[in-house]
Order: C-alpha cells, then structure tokens, then sequence
C-alpha cells in the first residue's frame, strides 16, 4: 500500500467501534464483508505487511482490487456479528464465499414446531438432506466463526431464553429451565403464543431489527402493566434492558482469540520482530542496540550494537533512535522485519513511524510504555498486532534494555578512567 492510499485510508475517519466494514472495488461492487470489535484497527489490519501469510492470497488479491471501504457502526460486537451474516447472505460477495476453502458455515436454525427449538447447525448438514429444510421455519445466517456464533447465542439466551432439547409438558423442569435458560416448556410455564412471541422477538434481532424488537417489547410491557401483570411487565422491562445494554465481552474475546488463531497460521515463516533500546547515563556513551525474536524466541545472533555518531553526548532519545533505524535499514542484506518495538512513548513511536514514512518502508511500530519501576505498563499501537504478539514484543521489549545496559556498560569500562 502506497502513502497516497493510506491518506485515502486516514481520510475514511473509521471509528474505535463495532460494526461492519465492506471493501468495494471500482464500480462500488462488494468484494468482501467483515466484522469488527473495532472498525478502525480491523480495517487498517489488511495493510499489515503479514497480510498474506495471515490472511491468504485471495485476501490479499481483494485489498489490491479495493477502491474504498463502507461501514456501519452497531451498538455491540453481537450486532455485528448478526449484521454481518445477514449481509453475507443477502450480497454474496466473492471473497467471502472464496474464503470458505471448503469449509462449512454455521447457521443459527429455528425448527418449525409448536414449541421451536433454536438451533446451530452446519451447512453440510442442511444441505446433505439429514436436516431437510422443512424442518426449519426460520434460518438466520452464514456466520463464518463457529465459536463466535456459539458465544453470541448464549448472550442472546440469557435474554430471551428458548427451548433446545427439553420435551414440552415432560413434567420436569430439564436443566436449562433450572438455571433459567429454557421458559419452561418443559413444565408448562409458557402458553403456546406467549413462546411464539418469543420465537418472533429472536427472530427479529437475528434479521438486525433490534429496534423492532424493542418497541414490540416495551408495548407489551405497558399493556402487562395497565392490566396489572406486573411480574410480566417486569420480564418485559429486564428483556429491554438486556438489548440496550449487551454484555458480550466473551465476543470481544472470541474477537481476539480470532486475530490469534489468524496470526499463528503463518508460523512456517519466521515472523520477525526487532525490537530499538538507546542506552546512555546522563545523556553520555550513548548507545543504540537491535536485538531480534523470530516466532516468539531470541536470535541472538541477529542482535546489532550501534555506537551513536550524532551528538553522542546529548540527552535525546528520539535522534538517536532515528540514527539507529536509519542506519539499520542501510543495511539492505539484513532481513525486513514484519513489526519494530521501540521502548518508549508516542515520541518514539512516532519518531520510528517518520524514519519507515521517509524510506518508503510499510512496516507496522508498536511501543512499549514503562512505569516508575521500568516495569512494562502498557503497548502502544495497533491493538490487534499487540494483544496477538504481545508474547514476543515484551521479550524483545526486555532483551533490547538489557543487551544495551550491557552494552553501554562494556563501552564505559573501555574508556581511560
């Protein structure tokens, strides 16, 4: 990816939120449809320099064909994900399908029963005739992650909770409804049309029409109120509450466990991180040090020392970090790295970015940031590179102070006393 394209990244202004992103190629056809924990950090990761080994070649035939990027924001990453399956379905697009590889999509099913279950089930399974389609009255999805769909159905159960296995009217509560999972069918707790209410308001929010399913439901509290049901309207209220507060930070972990799963399947090329320490004591004998992690593990033999050359003696990090990575990437011969590590803050994160910006050099920077007893505080940078290699940047983080402790100590010992 050129400058002139991340300026056109930058100016789409996508924001630190869930939603759905669309990449679009030059007649605004849709090549590809995601989602996103955050719009802003999933959609800058296609330009990560590892994209093909993380991704694949037809992801990244798919970046090169994109001329834009659309989105929509959503309240949750459990929207999103719904969102997206929905628009799968409805467009398409090329690159999803192609993503497949043979593998089978999940669907989220409600059997046409009088008491429906709801359901996940394979593509496979549907389409090898053992699950007929007339079995089914409502079928919601692609949804691509199995574990993401698993996760985002039990936080739509705690709000809504459905039948799946119990038998209606068995006479003994089955498990779920002990624990409030199930509504009762199992002991005759729900009428026949206040579970098909039930089946209509997740059916609803499947489609995406959380606003529907909202307003059906704060009616039906005040008309359980005005006729003095107030245990009803209270259930009513609880379920409002719920959609307009979801808790799916297990989505959010299934998000990054994800771009970790992602991450890992390019391990049969090292993945190379070097980390940058400049070393000095009262701003004299400065010294700069790279040292290299390939896969997680330290390549000692790929460690440089750099003896600063530019005012030695005066106390700045940033220049003499410059120095160091200018003087590094001269080195041609050397391998290109997949992400730097600067110990530091935003000016040395930001003074690393300017020296790849001026040698046309797309390499992701993250840094690492320390507290008052030098102990690794936080990382600053693209959150998904940092949660999936944070293994190795906090090795090379560590390994990078203390190979130019060492050597700025070995350099002072040299000088005449």
């Amino acid at each position: 990816m050129d400058e002139m394209e991340y300026r056109q990244l930058q100016a789409l202004a996508l924001p630190d939120t869930p939603g759905v992103y669309v990449f679009r190629g030059a007649k605004k056809q849709m090549l590809y449809i995601g989602k996103a924990t955050s719009l802003r950090d999933r959609v800058r990761s296609y330009f990560a320099n590892d994209l093909l080994h993380t991704r694949g070649k037809h992801i990244v035939d798919m970046v090169t064909l994109a001329e834009t990027v659309t989105f929509t924001t959503t309240d949750s990453v459990l929207e999103a994900l719904i969102l997206e399956a929905a628009m799968i379905k409805e467009h398409q697009p090329y690159y999803n399908t192609k993503e497949k590889d043979n593998k089978s999509f999940n669907y989220v099913v409600i059997t046409n029963e009088t008491f429906p279950r709801v359901l996940t089930i394979r593509e496979r399974v549907m389409l090898s005739g053992t699950g007929s389609t007339a079995e089914y009255r409502f079928v919601f999805g692609p949804f691509p992650q199995g574990s993401d769909l698993q996760e985002a159905l039990r936080i739509v159960r705690k709000i809504f909770p459905f039948r799946d296995r119990c038998t209606p009217g068995q006479g003994k509560p089955c498990f779920d409804c002990q624990i409030g999972l199930c509504p009762g069918v199992c002991v005759g707790a729900i009428s026949e049309e206040e579970y098909a209410e039930r089946i209509k308001h997740i059916s609803l929010f499947f489609q995406g029409k959380k606003g529907a399913v909202i307003k059906r439901l704060e009616q039906a509290m005040h008309r359980a109120a005005k006729e003095l049901e107030f245990e009803r309207a209270g259930e009513f209220k609880k379920m409002v509450f719920g959609l307009r507060h979801i808790k799916d930070v297990s989505l959010l972990s299934a998000d990054v466990r994800d771009a970790s799963r992602r991450s890992s399947a390019h391990r049969a090329k090292a993945h190379r991180i070097e980390a940058y320490d400049i070393a000095h004591i009262s701003g004299k004998y400065t010294v700069g040090v790279m040292v290299v992690v390939e896969d997680g593990l330290p390549k000692k033999s790929a460690y440089r020392k750099f003896k600063i050359k530019i005012d030695p003696d005066r106390s700045d990090d940033t220049l003499h970090l410059e120095e160091v990575l200018s003087r590094r990437f001269a080195h041609a011969e050397w391998p290109r790295p997949d992400l730097l590590v600067i110990d530091g803050g935003v000016a040395q994160k930001r003074r690393a970015q300017k020296v790849l910006s001026a040698l046309e050099l797309t390499i992701p920077v993250v840094s690492v940031v320390k507290d008052e007893r030098h102990k690794p505080r936080a990382i600053m940078g693209d959150k998904e590179i940092a949660e999936s290699y944070k293994h190795g940047i906090l090795i090379g983080n560590a390994e990078s102070h203390r190979f130019a402790v060492a050597y700025h100590r070995q350099l002072r010992e040299k000088l005449p006393k």
